[in-house]
């Protein structure tokens, strides 16, 4: 990102107009200018990947302290994590959108613009002129994103989000954690989500504007966006009729799935999904093909029904293989196992 402010003259057309690319050249999105209102992560997340693939990208900064990410930690050379990660690629210009000078420069630059993303505080565009119907009436080619915690209509619509509530509201940390404690994802999984939505969602707009000249409104909630990704668990809770259990990092409904112990004291982490899978680990790797056509372990939902049974086998034959051994015979295998180890001595995470 650029570290000095970039500061387009309202009064020259070509100012934050770069002009159309070569089609046969270059990045796919060269060309196109994205202006932005953003801050923290969802938003960020998805115009940094529009950036990736050649738009310019200008980001609209509050005075004095900017996007309030910048301030997250100072781990990269004295700048956040958060921020470096979320803004590689862009230019960034400091507004006070509260003045007239600042309302100007900014109307400026969505005239010229192909896409306008913002997630401002519920209502705040809104106050600002920014919504996504009077933005489209000035420019029917424009292409308004906007992205929020709950959406525009319902009892939350006023609320701010952020990424631990989300996660609750959803059920996510229902069914994350351990049989005795829940436990939150440890990335910001909400913020991701509506981002990434929100870039497709741009995307196909982009599309659809080359087919039919006309720009479009999209709206993102990151509730909306983690709730699609908990359909999975709800489809087995409605269905099955009970939730999922809180498994670590085990799986809930596939087995083999998740750490087990093997010789040495370190652990294997190995993911099956499907019987074929099973049939090879059972053959050429346990050496136990009764194992296949035993009633316990047939099926997936047979295997998940008796994991505790299952663990003690694979367990005991694991505990007498080393685990560079056992990672080999398994890649020999050609088994999509995942296998990673994770020595006891380095602590619970994996290590490839």
């Amino acid at each position: 990102m650029s570290p000095d402010p970039v500061s387009p003259d309202p009064a020259s057309p070509g100012s934050a107009d770069p002009g159309p690319a070569d089609p046969g050249h270059g990045p796919p999105l060269a060309g196109l200018t994205v202006v932005t209102l953003e801050q923290a992560v969802a938003a960020p997340f998805a115009t940094r990947q529009l950036a990736d693939l050649g738009a310019r990208v200008i980001k609209v900064e509050r005075p004095g302290t900017g996007d309030f990410a910048r301030g997250f930690d100072t781990t990269v050379h004295g700048q956040a994590s958060y921020f470096i990660w979320l803004n590689r690629g862009k230019e960034s210009i400091e507004l006070d959108l509260k003045s007239a000078d600042g309302r100007r420069v900014l109307a400026a630059l969505a005239a010229r613009a192909d896409v306008l993303v913002q997630n401002l505080a519920p209502g705040a565009a809104e106050r600002l002129g920014l919504g996504a119907a009077r933005l489209r009436k000035r420019h029917p080619r424009l292409i308004a994103c906007s992205i929020s915690g709950y959406g525009t209509d319902g009892p939350y619509r006023h609320k701010k989000a952020y990424d631990l509530l989300v996660q609750c509201e959803t059920g996510l940390v229902s069914v994350t954690g351990t049989p005795d404690q829940p436990a939150k994802v440890a990335i910001s999984v909400a913020d991701i989500a509506a981002g990434m939505y929100a870039y497709s969602g741009v995307l196909t707009a982009l599309y659809q504007r080359e087919r039919t000249g006309e720009g479009t409104s999209i709206e993102v909630a990151m509730l909306d966006a983690l709730g699609e990704w908990m359909s999975q668990p709800v489809y087995y809770t409605v269905y099955g009729g009970q939730p999922p259990r809180r498994t670590g990092a085990r799986h809930a409904s596939i087995a083999p799935y998740g750490p087990y112990s093997v010789a040495g004291g370190a652990q294997l982490f190995l993911g099956l999904q499907n019987d074929r899978e099973w049939a090879v680990l059972c053959e050429r790797v346990l050496h136990r093909p009764d194992l296949i056509t035993d009633g316990r372990f047939r099926t997936n939902p047979d295997r998940v029904a008796h994991d505790a049974e299952l663990t003690v086998i694979l367990e005991d034959a694991f505990g007498v293989i080393p685990a560079d051994r056992l990672a080999d015979a398994l890649d020999a295998a050609n088994s999509a196992g995942g296998v990673r180890r994770a020595p006891a001595a380095r602590g619970p995470g994996p290590v490839a």
